[in-house]
C-alpha cells in the first residue's frame, strides 16, 4: 500500500504542474514583445509578465487551498506561519527574458513545515518541464517533459562542469571560494539563470554554485535536484529550508558534492 504522503505529494505536484501551466499562459504573451521594465527597491527588474504570472498562480492557490500561505518575489507574503507554504518566483532570470533568452524559469515550490516536498522549473518558451518529489524516505523523483531523468555520474571535480548565473553574484571572499572550486573544475559556464539546475538534474551540468539568492530563486530547486539523484545544500552542507541564507550548492552526487563543499570551506569568516 502506498505512502499516505506519496499519494498527498503526488496530488500536490499535480496541482503545481497546473500553476505552471497558468504562469506560462500569463508569460508567453508577453515574450520578445518590449515588455516595460521597472526597477524595484533592491536594483532588480520586473516586467508585466512577472506580476501576471505570480497574480495568475496566487489566484488558483487561493481557490484552491485558501489555507495555505505563499510566499512570492511580487506580492510578498501570506500565511508564511501555515504547515503548507508555496514559495513562487514567476521569473527567475527576469533579465534573461527581456533579452528574449529563453534560460529565464517560472519555479514553484511547496513546503511543508518550512522544508521543501516538491519544486516546478518551468521554461514555458521551449515548453520544458522539470518536476520534481523529495519527501525523506517515501519518495524522490525528477521528471523533465514527464520523462524521469538523473544526475551524472562524474564523480572527479577536474572532470565536472560548473555554473553560475554571474561571477558578480559573488562577494570579495564569495568570489575567491568560487574561484577555487571553478579552477578546478573542467569548464565553467554562466548565464543560464534557473536553466542551469535544470540541466544539472538532466545529467549535462555537474555543479551549480550560486550566492545573492532568496529564498524562492532556489526552493523549487531542491527537490528536482535531490529527487534526480543530487544533492543541494547551503555552502556548509545544511538542507536547504525557508530559513536558508544565500548561498546555494548544487552537485550531481555526493561525491562531487563532498568535494566541492571542501573547496567552498576555505571561505574566511
Amino acid at each position: 500500500m502506498p505512502d499516505p504522503r506519496e499519494l498527498v505529494a503526488e496530488m500536490y505536484l499535480q496541482f503545481a504542474e497546473e500553476l505552471a501551466d497558468a504562469s506560462g499562459e500569463a508569460i508567453r504573451p508577453w515574450f520578445r514583445r518590449d515588455p516595460e521594465v521597472e526597477r524595484k527597491h533592491d536594483g532588480t527588474p520586473v516586467t508585466q509578465a512577472d506580476r501576471a504570472a505570480e497574480r495568475a498562480i496566487r489566484e488558483r492557490i487561493a481557490d484552491r487551498y485558501p489555507q495555505h500561505g505563499v510566499i512570492g518575489e511580487e506580492y510578498g507574503v501570506e500565511h508564511a506561519d501555515a504547515e503548507w507554504v508555496w514559495v513562487v518566483d514567476p521569473i527567475d532570470g527576469t533579465g534573461a527574458f527581456v533579452a528574449g533568452l529563453p534560460t529565464f524559469g517560472t519555479l514553484i515550490a511547496l513546503l511543508q513545515d518550512g522544508a521543501p516536498w516538491l519544486g516546478v522549473l518551468d521554461q514555458p518558451i521551449l515548453r520544458e518541464r522539470w518536476s520534481g518529489v523529495d519527501v525523506a524516505r517515501v519518495m524522490a523523483r525528477t521528471t523533465h517533459n514527464s520523462h524521469v531523468v538523473h544526475t551524472s555520474s562524474t564523480v572527479a571535480l577536474a572532470d565536472c562542469v560548473g555554473f553560475a548565473t554571474t561571477p558578480e553574484m559573488f562577494d570579495r571572499r564569495e568570489a575567491a571560494a568560487w574561484t577555487r572550486l571553478s579552477d578546478s573544475l573542467a569548464r565553467v559556464r554562466y548565464g543560464a539563470d534557473c536553466y542551469a539546475y535544470g540541466l544539472l538534474a538532466s545529467g549535462f551540468v555537474d555543479i551549480v554554485c550560486e550566492a545573492s539568492l532568496k529564498n524562492w530563486d532556489y526552493l523549487a530547486l531542491a527537490p528536482i535536484v535531490r529527487g534526480a539523484g543530487g544533492q543541494m545544500t547551503d555552502w556548509e552542507g545544511s538542507a536547504l529550508t525557508i530559513e536558508s541564507g544565500s548561498r546555494v550548492l548544487a552537485a550531481a552526487n555526493a561525491n562531487v558534492h563532498r568535494a566541492a563543499i571542501g573547496r567552498l570551506e576555505q571561505i574566511e569568516g
